[in-house]
């Protein structure tokens, strides 16, 4: 058995450098922990709106913990970094769309820039579950 395994899904774009998407560390529970994840589609179409941006990164976020079998459910921990200005009340919203009840340990930290200029924000994730 294989107690840790690094994974690319086919359908979140393809890492912009030597990385990983996500990483699963197996054992009775199973650990994922995926790589920050940017507001970027699968053809790199990135919006220039922060909340729309966030949005993808979110589906982004969905599409790598369906690949481990696991769901928002299953999120422990969201650390957000956002640059520049981000409608709060947009913000909070779409963050209650993605969560749902689901109340994760969240940090959120605004930064001078991520990996280039049309990138606002991006989210490093983290979740559980049970090994069956």
């Amino acid at each position: 058995m294989k107690v840790i395994e690094s994974r690319n899904p086919k359908d979140v774009h393809k890492p912009l450098a030597p990385y990983s998407h996500q990483i699963e560390v197996s054992g009775d529970i199973r650990w994922l922990n995926l790589s920050g994840q940017l507001g970027m589609d699968m053809e790199g179409n990135v919006s220039e709106d922060s909340v729309e941006q966030l949005k993808m990164a979110f589906e982004n976020i969905r599409i790598n913990l369906q690949e481990a079998d696991m769901d928002v459910e299953n999120l422990t921990k969201l650390v957000f970094y956002i640059v520049g200005e981000m409608d709060a009340d947009r913000r909070r919203e779409a963050i209650g769309e993605f969560l749902g009840d689901h109340l994760p340990c969240t940090t959120m930290v605004f930064v001078a820039g991520l990996a280039g200029p049309r990138f606002k924000v991006e989210i490093d994730a983290w979740a559980c579950k049970e090994n069956k």
